[in-house]
């Protein structure tokens, strides 16, 4: 590890109740029936989560993240921004990161003002990640998945150009054309905030982010793979005369601590299980739809599907992936050797997942902030 540890709290913020005959659907994205939100239940849910980060930040947690999905029971933040926005003033001293809104899904100049306007009333604390978005997305938004790199890469442009030359500036490109590029307002931080980049690991991805010098965060790819990645992001920002620091390459992990062993492996895998099982069942098709990825990116994802969208195994999913369930001694062991090994000092943690009740969460947190971060602060100043 090089640099003083960061510990981000994560929250997808899901529907967590789910209709007794949802094994009959196939999927809990793109066609599940809308029908089974209740919206006072969701009010309910807004506040519990709401909660939980506020709690975060109190225990003194580095940042909140949020993230967007839509036509799912997984994640209640379609507008994540609209999200972020509301917890900012409840928010005292926690970043807030919006990992985050894929750019081509939106205008990009009113992409760049949101982002300012959070990055102002936070006083500087937004942090953001650009995601192409995941197959499901596209079935949920009016994007030709075919154009969704392109897209992708032009809308970035534009929004690192509003921000960073005065204004008005001109943009003349393939999907988008603007005479007056003049946002009002321009970020907090300059000459913006911190970017990433979020993805699975497509080599076109990993490029894009190496040649803007962003950070990189994989999500649910094994640990041999984000390691892999991780080493390819740092040989092509060289590439391109960007040096990589630690903090630039988020580790998502998945954590639940409790007193003992026993109590957490009782407590914790069948919410686990459920968020694969249920919260993340989705098809082949909603996956992939056509021209979203490339061949052989598409034979390879196949080839894991099934285990990452609806199939679970505790013991394989907790040895493959960056899990870890147990003691405050354990989860702290564990995660600092994620950071050794990966060469990260910033730690990006789901801490509810499915339908975990909230005195789990609010347990989760307060032996992680109490009992884990101290031991890897410890460890750290050796």
């Amino acid at each position: 590890m090089s640099g003083a540890l960061r510990f981000n709290v994560m929250h997808f913020m899901p529907y967590a109740h789910l209709p007794e005959n949802h094994k009959e659907f196939k999927s809990t994205w793109v066609s599940f029936p809308n029908k089974y939100y209740d919206p006072e239940k969701g009010h309910e849910l807004y506040q519990r989560y709401f909660e939980q980060l506020v709690l975060a930040d109190k225990l003194g947690f580095d940042a909140i993240v949020l993230n967007e999905h839509h036509n799912t029971v997984y994640s209640m933040m379609a507008t994540p921004n609209v999200v972020a926005a509301a917890l900012v003033p409840q928010v005292k001293r926690a970043k807030i990161c919006v990992w985050g809104v894929p750019p081509n899904f939106m205008l990009p100049n009113r992409l760049a003002e949101e982002y300012a306007i959070l990055d102002v009333l936070s006083k500087g604390r937004l942090e953001i990640a650009f995601p192409l978005g995941t197959g499901m997305e596209y079935w949920s938004n009016p994007v030709n998945p075919v154009t969704s790199r392109e897209r992708f890469r032009e809308s970035l442009k534009i929004m690192l150009q509003a921000w960073k030359e005065d204004g008005p500036t001109t943009y003349y490109g393939k999907f988008y054309t603007y005479r007056f590029l003049n946002p009002w307002p321009r970020p907090y931080q300059k000459p913006h905030p911190p970017c990433y980049i979020v993805g699975t690991g497509s080599p076109e991805t990993i490029e894009l982010a190496a040649e803007l010098g962003f950070g990189y965060s994989s999500v649910f790819v094994p640990k041999q793979k984000a390691l892999e990645l991780n080493e390819k992001l740092r040989e092509r920002s060289a590439h391109y005369g960007h040096t990589l620091r630690p903090d630039q390459l988020p580790l998502l992990n998945f954590i639940y601590v409790a007193e003992t062993q026993e109590e957490a492996e009782k407590e914790y895998p069948v919410h686990l299980q459920r968020f694969f099982e249920d919260y993340a069942r989705s098809t082949p098709q909603w996956l992939a739809p056509p021209g979203y990825i490339s061949v052989e990116q598409l034979k390879i994802r196949s080839a894991g599907a099934d285990k990452m969208h609806g199939a679970f195994d505790f013991k394989a999913i907790s040895g493959a992936f960056f899990i870890s369930v147990g003691t405050p001694e354990k989860v702290a062991n564990e995660m600092g050797e994620w950071a050794e090994k990966m060469k990260t000092n910033h730690l990006n943690s789901v801490m509810h997942v499915a339908d975990m009740p909230h005195w789990k969460t609010v347990k989760n947190l307060t032996l992680f902030a109490e009992e884990v971060i101290p031991r890897l602060r410890k460890g750290e100043n050796r």
